[in-house]
Protein backbone atom coordinates (compact mmCIF):
# COMPACT_ATOMS: atom_id res chain seq x y z
CA UNK A 1 0.00 0.00 0.00
CA UNK A 2 1.32 3.20 -0.87
CA UNK A 3 2.21 5.47 2.53
CA UNK A 4 -0.16 8.49 3.12
CA UNK A 5 1.99 11.65 4.09
CA UNK A 6 1.57 12.42 8.33
CA UNK A 7 -1.16 14.48 9.53
CA UNK A 8 0.62 17.80 10.79
CA UNK A 9 -0.32 20.07 13.79
CA UNK A 10 1.08 23.51 13.58
CA UNK A 11 1.36 24.90 16.94
CA UNK A 12 2.67 28.72 17.59
CA UNK A 13 1.91 31.81 20.06
CA UNK A 14 -0.61 32.93 18.04
CA UNK A 15 -2.03 31.69 14.84
CA UNK A 16 -2.33 33.42 12.53
CA UNK A 17 -0.36 36.78 13.69
CA UNK A 18 0.42 39.92 11.81
CA UNK A 19 4.04 40.08 12.49
CA UNK A 20 4.63 36.54 11.84
CA UNK A 21 3.69 35.98 8.43
CA UNK A 22 6.51 33.10 7.72
CA UNK A 23 4.28 30.36 10.21
CA UNK A 24 1.30 30.80 8.02
CA UNK A 25 2.64 30.92 4.93
CA UNK A 26 4.49 27.63 5.31
CA UNK A 27 1.41 26.27 6.99
CA UNK A 28 -0.86 27.22 4.03
CA UNK A 29 2.16 26.36 1.81
CA UNK A 30 1.97 22.69 3.15
CA UNK A 31 -1.62 22.62 2.67
CA UNK A 32 -0.87 23.66 -1.01
CA UNK A 33 1.82 20.86 -1.55
CA UNK A 34 -1.50 18.50 -0.17
CA UNK A 35 -0.77 18.03 3.44
CA UNK A 36 -3.37 17.80 5.99
CA UNK A 37 -2.36 20.54 8.47
CA UNK A 38 -4.25 21.55 11.30
CA UNK A 39 -3.38 24.77 13.67
CA UNK A 40 -3.31 25.50 17.53
CA UNK A 41 -2.94 29.03 18.65
CA UNK A 42 -1.42 29.28 21.99
CA UNK A 43 -3.56 32.11 22.50
CA UNK A 44 -6.20 33.47 20.40
CA UNK A 45 -5.40 34.12 17.23
CA UNK A 46 -5.43 38.30 15.85
CA UNK A 47 -8.07 38.82 13.35
CA UNK A 48 -8.81 40.59 10.27
CA UNK A 49 -5.60 40.08 8.48
CA UNK A 50 -6.74 41.65 5.48
CA UNK A 51 -7.88 38.34 3.54
CA UNK A 52 -10.52 35.91 3.59
CA UNK A 53 -7.84 33.09 3.85
CA UNK A 54 -6.36 34.33 6.76
CA UNK A 55 -10.01 34.94 8.36
CA UNK A 56 -10.38 31.42 7.88
CA UNK A 57 -7.57 30.04 9.37
CA UNK A 58 -8.31 32.47 12.68
CA UNK A 59 -11.76 30.83 12.92
CA UNK A 60 -10.66 27.20 12.62
CA UNK A 61 -7.42 27.39 14.52
CA UNK A 62 -7.53 25.62 18.37
CA UNK A 63 -6.60 27.79 21.15
CA UNK A 64 -5.12 26.12 24.30
CA UNK A 65 -5.66 28.77 26.79
CA UNK A 66 -9.77 28.82 26.06
CA UNK A 67 -10.81 29.81 30.17
CA UNK A 68 -10.28 27.76 32.63
CA UNK A 69 -13.14 25.79 33.32
CA UNK A 70 -13.42 24.70 29.22
CA UNK A 71 -9.47 23.37 29.81
CA UNK A 72 -10.15 21.95 32.83
CA UNK A 73 -13.06 20.17 31.76
CA UNK A 74 -11.01 19.11 28.68
CA UNK A 75 -7.96 17.81 30.98
CA UNK A 76 -10.23 15.81 33.16
CA UNK A 77 -12.00 14.11 29.91
CA UNK A 78 -7.92 13.47 28.95
CA UNK A 79 -7.05 11.49 31.98
CA UNK A 80 -9.94 9.42 32.42
CA UNK A 81 -9.41 8.43 28.50
CA UNK A 82 -6.02 8.12 28.51
CA UNK A 83 -4.33 7.68 32.26
CA UNK A 84 -0.68 6.16 31.21
CA UNK A 85 -0.02 9.26 28.33
CA UNK A 86 -1.20 11.66 30.76
CA UNK A 87 0.64 10.50 34.02
CA UNK A 88 3.84 10.53 31.45
CA UNK A 89 3.10 14.07 30.25
CA UNK A 90 2.64 15.36 33.73
CA UNK A 91 5.38 13.71 35.21
CA UNK A 92 7.54 15.11 32.18
CA UNK A 93 6.54 18.59 32.81
CA UNK A 94 7.49 18.19 36.65
CA UNK A 95 10.61 16.87 36.25
CA UNK A 96 11.35 19.87 33.39
CA UNK A 97 9.73 22.64 35.99
CA UNK A 98 12.02 21.64 39.02
CA UNK A 99 14.94 20.93 36.96
CA UNK A 100 14.93 22.06 33.25
CA UNK A 101 17.52 24.02 31.75
CA UNK A 102 17.41 27.78 31.25
CA UNK A 103 14.10 28.04 32.91
CA UNK A 104 13.34 31.05 35.43
CA UNK A 105 11.09 30.23 38.46
CA UNK A 106 8.03 32.09 37.17
CA UNK A 107 8.71 30.19 34.26
CA UNK A 108 8.82 26.48 35.81
CA UNK A 109 5.08 26.51 37.29
CA UNK A 110 3.80 28.29 33.89
CA UNK A 111 5.12 25.09 32.51
CA UNK A 112 2.50 23.50 34.70
CA UNK A 113 -0.39 25.23 33.72
CA UNK A 114 0.90 24.61 29.76
CA UNK A 115 0.61 20.59 30.33
CA UNK A 116 -3.02 21.14 31.56
CA UNK A 117 -3.42 23.47 28.56
CA UNK A 118 -2.04 20.32 26.36
CA UNK A 119 -4.55 17.86 28.00
CA UNK A 120 -7.19 19.86 26.65
CA UNK A 121 -5.82 20.11 23.12
CA UNK A 122 -4.77 16.46 22.97
CA UNK A 123 -8.76 15.25 22.22
CA UNK A 124 -8.58 17.74 19.29
CA UNK A 125 -5.89 16.67 17.96
CA UNK A 126 -6.48 13.16 18.04
CA UNK A 127 -10.02 14.02 16.26
CA UNK A 128 -7.33 15.49 13.54
CA UNK A 129 -5.80 12.33 13.71
CA UNK A 130 -2.14 14.35 13.98
CA UNK A 131 0.57 12.22 13.91
CA UNK A 132 3.12 14.89 13.88
CA UNK A 133 3.37 18.44 15.88
CA UNK A 134 5.67 21.52 14.87
CA UNK A 135 6.05 24.60 16.69
CA UNK A 136 7.41 28.19 15.61
CA UNK A 137 9.53 29.82 17.97
CA UNK A 138 11.58 27.71 20.67
CA UNK A 139 9.93 28.75 24.08
CA UNK A 140 6.55 28.42 24.52
CA UNK A 141 4.99 27.21 21.60
CA UNK A 142 7.85 24.46 21.24
CA UNK A 143 7.36 23.34 25.55
CA UNK A 144 3.86 22.91 24.07
CA UNK A 145 4.60 20.98 21.40
CA UNK A 146 6.79 18.54 23.22
CA UNK A 147 4.24 17.57 25.50
CA UNK A 148 1.57 17.36 23.65
CA UNK A 149 3.70 15.47 21.33
CA UNK A 150 4.55 13.09 24.21
CA UNK A 151 0.38 12.83 24.96
CA UNK A 152 -0.34 11.82 21.75
CA UNK A 153 2.45 9.31 21.18
CA UNK A 154 4.01 11.17 18.01
CA UNK A 155 7.35 12.91 17.13
CA UNK A 156 7.61 16.85 17.35
CA UNK A 157 9.70 19.17 15.65
CA UNK A 158 10.54 23.18 16.10
CA UNK A 159 11.79 26.00 14.24
CA UNK A 160 14.09 28.72 16.61
CA UNK A 161 13.89 32.35 15.59
CA UNK A 162 15.56 35.12 17.27
CA UNK A 163 14.35 36.02 21.03
CA UNK A 164 13.02 32.55 22.14
CA UNK A 165 16.68 31.46 21.42
CA UNK A 166 18.34 34.41 23.35
CA UNK A 167 16.64 36.25 25.87
CA UNK A 168 13.58 33.61 26.57
CA UNK A 169 15.32 30.73 26.04
CA UNK A 170 13.70 28.17 27.37
CA UNK A 171 14.89 24.20 28.03
CA UNK A 172 16.58 24.69 24.45
CA UNK A 173 18.87 21.88 24.85
CA UNK A 174 16.18 19.77 26.07
CA UNK A 175 14.28 20.23 23.21
CA UNK A 176 17.08 19.96 20.72
CA UNK A 177 17.54 16.23 22.23
CA UNK A 178 14.26 15.09 22.26
CA UNK A 179 13.27 16.28 19.17
CA UNK A 180 12.96 14.82 15.85
CA UNK A 181 14.85 17.79 14.22
CA UNK A 182 15.05 21.45 14.50
CA UNK A 183 14.66 23.52 11.49
CA UNK A 184 17.24 26.20 10.85
CA UNK A 185 16.62 29.25 9.52
CA UNK A 186 20.16 29.95 9.16
CA UNK A 187 23.43 28.64 8.79
CA UNK A 188 24.51 30.05 11.64
CA UNK A 189 21.43 29.05 14.00
CA UNK A 190 22.49 25.52 12.75
CA UNK A 191 26.19 25.84 14.13
CA UNK A 192 24.75 27.42 17.36
CA UNK A 193 22.47 24.56 18.70
CA UNK A 194 25.60 22.40 17.91
CA UNK A 195 27.40 24.89 20.16
CA UNK A 196 24.79 25.00 22.74
CA UNK A 197 24.92 21.13 22.74
CA UNK A 198 28.88 20.84 23.22
CA UNK A 199 29.30 23.93 25.44
CA UNK A 200 27.08 21.20 28.40
CA UNK A 201 29.26 18.56 27.57
CA UNK A 202 26.17 16.64 25.22
CA UNK A 203 26.99 15.04 21.93
CA UNK A 204 25.70 17.07 18.75
CA UNK A 205 23.15 16.31 16.49
CA UNK A 206 22.78 14.31 13.00
CA UNK A 207 23.38 16.73 9.97
CA UNK A 208 19.49 15.32 9.17
CA UNK A 209 18.08 16.92 12.71
CA UNK A 210 19.13 20.28 11.90
CA UNK A 211 18.35 20.47 8.59
CA UNK A 212 18.11 24.65 6.77
CA UNK A 213 14.93 25.43 6.04
CA UNK A 214 14.38 29.32 5.43
CA UNK A 215 11.63 31.10 6.54
CA UNK A 216 10.95 31.77 2.73
CA UNK A 217 8.14 34.32 0.91
CA UNK A 218 6.51 33.73 -2.30
CA UNK A 219 8.43 35.56 -4.94
CA UNK A 220 5.55 36.14 -7.36
CA UNK A 221 3.33 37.56 -4.18
CA UNK A 222 6.37 40.23 -4.01
CA UNK A 223 7.62 40.71 -7.62
CA UNK A 224 8.94 43.76 -8.16
CA UNK A 225 6.52 46.17 -10.00
CA UNK A 226 6.39 47.44 -13.50
CA UNK A 227 7.64 50.85 -12.67
CA UNK A 228 7.08 52.81 -9.38
CA UNK A 229 5.72 56.51 -8.87
CA UNK A 230 7.73 59.43 -9.08
CA UNK A 231 8.46 62.25 -6.51
CA UNK A 232 10.76 62.11 -3.59
CA UNK A 233 13.13 58.87 -3.20
CA UNK A 234 11.00 56.69 -0.88
CA UNK A 235 12.64 54.46 2.15
CA UNK A 236 10.92 52.60 3.91
CA UNK A 237 11.45 50.05 6.56
CA UNK A 238 9.24 47.48 8.75
CA UNK A 239 9.34 45.61 12.25
CA UNK A 240 8.73 46.07 15.74
CA UNK A 241 9.54 49.61 17.52
CA UNK A 242 12.46 47.64 19.56
CA UNK A 243 15.44 48.56 20.26
CA UNK A 244 17.52 45.35 18.50
CA UNK A 245 15.71 47.12 15.15
CA UNK A 246 18.20 50.38 15.44
CA UNK A 247 15.31 52.33 14.55
CA UNK A 248 17.02 55.28 16.50
CA UNK A 249 20.26 54.28 14.41
CA UNK A 250 18.17 55.22 10.92
CA UNK A 251 16.67 58.66 12.75
CA UNK A 252 20.23 59.93 13.46
CA UNK A 253 21.71 58.98 9.80
CA UNK A 254 19.04 60.57 8.31
CA UNK A 255 19.38 63.92 10.38
CA UNK A 256 23.04 63.87 9.38
CA UNK A 257 22.58 63.68 5.85
CA UNK A 258 24.36 66.50 3.73
CA UNK A 259 22.16 69.43 2.84
CA UNK A 260 22.88 69.07 -0.90
CA UNK A 261 21.07 65.03 -0.91
CA UNK A 262 18.53 64.06 -3.25
CA UNK A 263 14.55 64.71 -1.18
CA UNK A 264 13.23 61.71 0.38
CA UNK A 265 10.40 60.41 2.51
CA UNK A 266 11.27 57.57 4.95
CA UNK A 267 7.98 55.52 6.43
CA UNK A 268 8.38 53.91 9.33
CA UNK A 269 5.84 51.12 9.80
CA UNK A 270 5.25 48.94 13.04
CA UNK A 271 4.04 49.12 16.83
CA UNK A 272 6.15 48.82 19.73
CA UNK A 273 7.59 49.66 23.30
CA UNK A 274 9.83 52.55 21.72
CA UNK A 275 6.99 54.03 19.75
CA UNK A 276 6.70 57.01 21.70
CA UNK A 277 10.92 57.75 22.39
CA UNK A 278 11.37 57.43 18.62
CA UNK A 279 8.71 60.11 17.42
CA UNK A 280 9.83 62.31 20.35
CA UNK A 281 13.52 61.64 18.74
CA UNK A 282 12.67 62.21 15.12
CA UNK A 283 10.79 65.87 16.64
CA UNK A 284 13.96 66.53 18.40
CA UNK A 285 16.30 65.86 15.23
CA UNK A 286 13.50 67.98 13.22
CA UNK A 287 12.85 64.97 11.05
CA UNK A 288 9.15 65.91 11.55
CA UNK A 289 8.50 66.84 7.44
CA UNK A 290 10.83 63.39 6.22
CA UNK A 291 9.85 60.60 8.34
CA UNK A 292 6.38 59.32 9.03
CA UNK A 293 5.15 56.38 11.92
CA UNK A 294 2.01 55.07 10.52
CA UNK A 295 2.11 52.26 13.59
CA UNK A 296 1.24 48.83 12.74
CA UNK A 297 -0.32 48.27 9.21
CA UNK A 298 -1.87 45.13 6.95
CA UNK A 299 0.46 42.91 5.56
CA UNK A 300 -0.90 44.03 1.89
CA UNK A 301 -0.46 47.23 2.79
CA UNK A 302 3.47 46.47 3.60
CA UNK A 303 3.34 45.16 0.20
CA UNK A 304 1.98 47.95 -1.37
CA UNK A 305 4.39 50.24 0.30
CA UNK A 306 7.21 47.74 -0.63
CA UNK A 307 6.86 48.06 -4.79
CA UNK A 308 6.42 51.87 -3.97
CA UNK A 309 9.89 52.30 -2.07
CA UNK A 310 13.14 52.88 -3.44
CA UNK A 311 15.02 51.93 -0.57
CA UNK A 312 14.72 49.74 2.46
CA UNK A 313 16.74 50.31 5.81
CA UNK A 314 16.95 47.67 8.61
CA UNK A 315 19.79 48.75 11.04
CA UNK A 316 19.69 45.38 13.19
CA UNK A 317 21.50 45.33 16.41
CA UNK A 318 22.19 43.12 19.09
CA UNK A 319 20.12 44.28 22.25
CA UNK A 320 21.73 44.65 25.66
CA UNK A 321 19.92 41.61 26.38
CA UNK A 322 21.44 39.28 24.23
CA UNK A 323 18.10 39.61 21.55
CA UNK A 324 19.11 39.69 17.52
CA UNK A 325 17.47 39.38 14.82
CA UNK A 326 17.73 35.87 12.67
CA UNK A 327 16.72 36.62 9.18
CA UNK A 328 13.98 39.29 8.70
CA UNK A 329 11.11 38.35 6.78
CA UNK A 330 10.69 42.07 5.55
CA UNK A 331 14.27 41.81 4.33
CA UNK A 332 13.51 38.88 1.65
CA UNK A 333 10.14 40.69 0.89
CA UNK A 334 11.82 43.81 0.26
CA UNK A 335 14.67 41.93 -1.89
CA UNK A 336 11.72 40.19 -3.86
CA UNK A 337 9.66 43.52 -4.63
CA UNK A 338 13.26 44.77 -6.23
CA UNK A 339 14.48 47.08 -3.72
CA UNK A 340 17.92 47.61 -2.76
CA UNK A 341 18.49 47.54 0.96
CA UNK A 342 20.52 48.40 4.12
CA UNK A 343 21.33 46.06 7.15
CA UNK A 344 23.29 45.61 9.78
CA UNK A 345 26.03 43.04 9.54
CA UNK A 346 24.85 40.54 11.70
CA UNK A 347 25.88 36.86 10.95
CA UNK A 348 22.87 34.96 10.02
CA UNK A 349 21.80 38.48 7.70
CA UNK A 350 24.87 37.49 5.89
CA UNK A 351 23.23 34.81 4.53
CA UNK A 352 20.53 36.71 2.66
CA UNK A 353 22.56 40.39 2.00
CA UNK A 354 25.88 39.82 0.35
CA UNK A 355 27.78 43.11 0.68
CA UNK A 356 27.74 45.30 -2.25
CA UNK A 357 26.02 42.66 -4.74
CA UNK A 358 22.51 41.49 -2.61
CA UNK A 359 22.34 44.86 -0.72
CA UNK A 360 24.68 46.65 1.74
CA UNK A 361 25.67 45.84 5.00
CA UNK A 362 26.79 48.16 7.89
CA UNK A 363 28.43 47.15 11.30
CA UNK A 364 25.62 47.60 14.12
CA UNK A 365 25.62 50.65 16.18
CA UNK A 366 27.71 52.71 13.49
CA UNK A 367 25.69 55.76 12.65
CA UNK A 368 28.52 56.99 10.45
CA UNK A 369 28.41 53.59 8.29
CA UNK A 370 25.07 53.57 7.87
CA UNK A 371 24.44 57.73 7.36
CA UNK A 372 27.36 56.94 4.35
CA UNK A 373 25.20 53.66 3.12
CA UNK A 374 22.37 55.93 2.91
CA UNK A 375 24.15 58.76 1.14
CA UNK A 376 25.67 56.74 -0.86
CA UNK A 377 22.16 54.99 -2.47
CA UNK A 378 20.12 57.98 -2.27
CA UNK A 379 23.15 59.28 -5.11
CA UNK A 380 23.66 56.51 -7.08
CA UNK A 381 20.36 55.50 -9.12
CA UNK A 382 22.83 52.75 -10.96
CA UNK A 383 23.84 51.21 -7.31
CA UNK A 384 20.21 51.16 -6.33
CA UNK A 385 19.13 49.29 -9.71
CA UNK A 386 22.05 46.85 -9.45
CA UNK A 387 21.76 45.95 -5.82
CA UNK A 388 17.95 45.42 -6.57
CA UNK A 389 18.47 43.12 -9.38
CA UNK A 390 21.09 41.24 -6.65
CA UNK A 391 18.72 41.13 -4.07
CA UNK A 392 15.62 39.44 -6.14
CA UNK A 393 18.04 37.08 -7.55
CA UNK A 394 19.25 35.93 -4.18
CA UNK A 395 15.66 35.33 -2.27
CA UNK A 396 14.76 33.36 -5.42
CA UNK A 397 17.32 31.50 -5.55
CA UNK A 398 17.63 30.37 -1.56
CA UNK A 399 14.37 32.27 -0.07
CA UNK A 400 11.73 30.87 -2.23
CA UNK A 401 8.21 29.82 -0.36
CA UNK A 402 7.92 26.79 -2.36
CA UNK A 403 11.50 25.68 -2.24
CA UNK A 404 11.32 25.61 1.50
CA UNK A 405 8.31 24.23 1.92
CA UNK A 406 9.80 21.16 0.49
CA UNK A 407 12.51 21.49 2.76
CA UNK A 408 10.02 21.21 5.96
CA UNK A 409 8.19 18.20 4.33
CA UNK A 410 11.17 16.64 3.70
CA UNK A 411 12.22 16.45 7.11
CA UNK A 412 8.43 15.72 8.60
CA UNK A 413 8.70 12.86 5.96
CA UNK A 414 11.86 11.83 6.71
CA UNK A 415 11.12 11.75 10.87
CA UNK A 416 8.32 9.02 9.81
CA UNK A 417 10.16 7.02 7.43
CA UNK A 418 8.25 8.17 4.56
CA UNK A 419 9.68 8.15 0.96
CA UNK A 420 7.54 11.50 -0.25
CA UNK A 421 8.16 10.89 -3.85
CA UNK A 422 5.92 7.73 -3.06
CA UNK A 423 3.54 8.90 -0.75
CA UNK A 424 -0.35 9.85 -0.99
CA UNK A 425 -1.77 12.41 0.21
CA UNK A 426 -4.08 12.49 3.24
CA UNK A 427 -7.81 12.62 2.49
Amino acid sequence: MTPARPKVMYVAAMLPKRSETFVYRELLGLRAAGWDVSALSVRPPELDLGTATLDALASESEVLYRGLSKMLSSAAAEVARHPRSTLRTLGLAGRLALGGDDISGIRRAKLIWQALGVLGAAETARRHGVQHVHAHMAHVPASIAMLLALQLGVPFSFTGHAVDIFSQRTMLRTKLKRAAFCACISEWHHRFYQELLTESGQRTLEEHRLPVVRCGVDVSEFSPPASRPPGPIRIVTVGRLIEKKGFDLLLHALAEQPADMPEYHCTIMGGGEEAGALESLRDALKLGGKVEFTGPVPNHEVRERLQAADLFVLPCRIAKSGDRDGIPVVLMEAMASGVPVIAGDIPSIRELVAHDKSGLLVAPESGAELGAAITRLLRDDEARDRMARGGRARVVEEFDLGLNVGRIAASIARAHGVDLDATVSPR
